[in-house]
């Protein structure tokens, strides 16, 4: 039998009709939705007067528009979103589709919810409506991106016309040194491979290193990917992956348990799979990575040097160091450390679980924010929020002088009411630094929430592992 890559495995366990060479119709075993990319598919759907042939494996979350202010009912003020929302509401509960709302206790980003609730196992296919689906591959799911007109195809008949990808393999060994995380390591990849890096691939990740990474680490990973422009990331499911699956999985008898397993073992590469491409990293040589420009691949370490146009390979590339420097404001050859900030955002689905929560709040214990800057903190979920006031976390940053906010995309991106002035620069956890992220005109270095919480205390772009951190 010919020898299959992790990807190839899931392809063919999902494929229920070849179409031709490079296209499959693919079974889908849990779609997401939220409430920007769906609207125009279920007017498609009603307008050619079908039904969501499978609703059950259709779930619904409000997140990118939701206001995060600290109040205990939510209301979404401007009329456009709340129309989104309430469009949201009404189609799942005319299709008996499972909606987290603006106010269920529950509520948050659909790619901290997933997970957490026992949505995603090993094996499955799962899609969504946003480039960030990447993240499930950190439990051996396939999951991507998909389309509003793909949207629609998936509620109607619960399959997908998929084009095949290629492979590509990273492998990473050795230990990520203390004071980095996988924010750092994923900043490094994406530096040195571009952000068209992996364009056409799924990215397979192995080593050493990425087998110590915590199940939220591998998320942040996995999450982060896309900016390579990869159709997806996996790393292959292990004890820790199976252990997380199982604890919220309340829904599996024991027989379904040892089922479950006996297949997740088989959910690797074969040894002698082959690659279209590989890539190899020592995570002995990370140290912490902060962006610069306006792309995450214009990144560096956080000893590094602002870069001068001229020194890069061809014009194109001086013409985007030149407008990314134009924007950011920065000068060439200036030390990117001690770059002063105006705010702090600490949250999205890159690291807005608890597991970055916790590292904020070690290094910001008992310490201040800088006086002149803004930091907030919104969780990732209502179950992290409360998970987080429940260690105390949350005591900590407020007592530091951090927002403690409802849950939610926030300022991740423009789309609600957390939007960042012209001309102030953000020290964010977040995954993409585009001009006019965060609010038109608005600067943003993306780093790890240990690095966001050392810039909050310090008002400048700091190296955390200069600053003493506590244990929580």
């Amino acid at each position: 039998m010919t020898s299959r890559t992790l990807y190839n495995k899931l392809v063919d366990a999902h494929t229920v009709a070849r179409i031709d060479e490079d296209n499959v119709l693919l079974f889908c075993d849990l779609h997401l939705m939220n409430e920007y990319t769906s609207p125009q598919a279920f007017a498609g759907l009603h307008e050619q007067g079908r039904g969501v042939l499978v609703p059950g494996q259709n779930v619904s979350v409000v997140s990118h528009i939701i206001p995060t202010h600290p109040t205990a009912i939510r209301v979404i003020a401007d009329p456009a979103s709340a129309l989104q929302a309430t469009n949201l509401r009404d189609n799942c509960t005319r299709h008996a589709i499972p909606l987290f709302d603006t106010n269920d206790r529950l509520q948050g980003i659909e790619h901290v919810v997933a997970p957490e609730h026992g949505m995603i196992r090993p094996g499955m296919v799962v899609i969504c409506g946003d480039s960030h689906t990447t993240t499930y591959g950190a439990l051996g799911a396939l999951g991507f991106g998909i389309g509003t007109s793909e949207v629609e195809h998936v509620l109607a008949t619960q399959t997908l016309v998929y084009r095949m990808a290629k492979t590509m393999r990273i492998r990473v060994d050795g230990k990520l040194p203390v004071g980095t995380t996988a924010k750092d390591l994923i900043l490094k990849i994406i530096a040195r491979i571009g952000a068209q890096g992996a364009r056409g691939y799924v990215v397979e990740y192995c080593g050493t290193a990425i087998r110590d990474l915590s199940i939220e680490a591998r998320f942040t990973l996995c999450n982060m990917t896309v900016e390579a422009a990869a159709r997806g990331a996996l790393i292959a499911p292990d004890d820790a992956a199976v252990d997380y699956v199982l604890r919220r999985a309340a829904d599996m008898d024991e027989a379904q348990r040892a089922a479950a397993r006996q297949y997740w073992d088989t959910l690797k590469s074969d040894a002698d799979a082959t690659f279209d491409m590989e890539y190899m990293f020592d995570a002995s040589d990370i140290e912490p990575y902060v962006t610069w420009g306006t792309s995450p691949d214009q990144a560096l370490p956080v000893s590094g040097h602002i870069p001068f146009p001229e020194d890069q390979m061809d014009d194109a590339e001086q013409r985007s160091v030149a407008r990314a420097l134009a924007y950011t404001h920065l000068t060439s050859g200036a030390a990117l450390e001690g770059t002063p900030i105006q705010h702090v955002f600490i949250g999205s689905c890159t690291n807005g679980r608890i597991e970055d929560l916790r590292a904020v709040a070690s290094v910001v214990r008992g310490k201040t924010v800088a006086k002149g800057v803004r930091a907030m903190v919104v969780p990732g979920s209502g179950t992290v929020k409360a998970q987080a006031e429940r260690e105390g976390l949350a005591d900590i940053l407020t007592a530091a002088g951090f927002e403690w906010r409802q849950p939610g995309c926030s300022m991740c991106l423009a789309m609600n009411d957390d939007v960042l002035a012209d001309g102030v620069r953000c020290a964010s956890t977040t995954n993409r630094n585009f001009e006019g992220r965060q609010g038109r005109g608005a600067i943003t270095h993306l780093m790890s929430p240990a690095m966001a919480a050392a810039a909050a205390i310090t008002g400048t772009i700091t190296d955390v592992r200069k600053l003493e951190v506590s244990h929580v």
